[in-house]
């Protein structure tokens, strides 16, 4: 049987290559902001390996690694950064205040944070580790997202303070609070869920609404890095940032009476 005859291309048919524009290979460089390109493009050979070698290095590190190296090459510039925005910093540290927070916004508590921001970031995005470098460096390259560590701080250290609340106290605090099924749903059970998986408060005779419920009104007992932990496994980067961020830019999207809270320590008559 004769087999058949394969068409050949016509001489008048352009052939494809894979490096032409229509394989679509898009060149990294112009990816770059011009200003990076055009220094990437400068170097001399030999500097160019050293490039290639740091970026393998990166890309091959696991998340933590990669946030230990940003951490140790990025800290300085970005605090620097930081500080030029006294804006947005001034709002952080009158929201600490009204909070009853007592937390200085010192250099080394900065660093120490935009350390934690980069692990909390990788813990983060654990299934998609190339969005980790991604938004490392869009924090490096945007006055924006650099604000956002900022808003990061603020948000992180009221979560700390929800965590170390007595359910009661969360019950008054939500009971302010305009959209309460949101604040709830959003903070609160998430980190009742937390304290009871973690066995920080166990309820007991949860369904007897008349009962002496002691479990309500217990404080939870925190030590610093266990708080951290809990905090960082419970909530994202995005939520977190997101708190801050809403009252940094609204004060009253969080309404907040401590003597309401802290002070008056009785039950509300229901």
């Amino acid at each position: 049987m004769n087999k058949p005859i394969k068409k050949l291309a016509s001489i008048d048919e352009p052939i494809k290559s894979p490096y032409s524009q229509e394989s679509q290979v898009t060149n990294v460089l112009d990816k770059l902001p011009q200003e990076a390109k055009h220094w990437a493009e400068s170097l001399p050979w030999n500097q160019r390996r050293y490039v290639l070698s740091l970026c393998h290095l990166l890309c091959a590190a696991t998340p933590n690694i990669q946030a230990e190296f940003l951490d140790e090459y990025t800290a300085n510039g970005l605090i620097a950064k930081l500080v030029e925005n006294r804006e947005v910093k001034q709002k952080v540290k009158e929201n600490l205040k009204r909070f009853y927070i007592p937390t200085e916004l010192s250099e080394s508590l900065v660093r120490s944070y935009i350390r934690q921001f980069y692990v909390h970031s990788a813990q983060d995005v654990r299934r998609k580790p190339d969005l980790f470098l991604e938004s490392a460096l869009r924090i490096v390259a945007s006055t924006e997202e650099r604000n956002s560590i900022l808003n990061y701080i603020l948000g992180f250290e009221l979560i700390k303070m929800l965590f170390k609340m007595s359910w009661l106290q969360h019950e008054k605090l939500y009971r302010l609070q305009k959209n309460q099924e949101e604040f709830i749903d959003t903070y609160i059970k998430p980190i009742r869920h937390a304290h009871r998986i973690n066995q920080i408060i166990v309820p007991r005779d949860e369904r007897l609404f008349f009962a002496r419920r002691d479990y309500f009104v217990q404080k939870p007992n925190l030590l610093d890095k266990k708080l951290v932990e809990l905090a960082i496994a419970t909530f994202t980067t995005e939520v977190t940032t997101n708190f801050g961020f809403s009252i940094v830019r609204h004060a009253d999207s969080l309404i907040f009476n401590y003597d309401d809270i802290f002070v008056n320590e009785q039950e509300p008559i229901f």
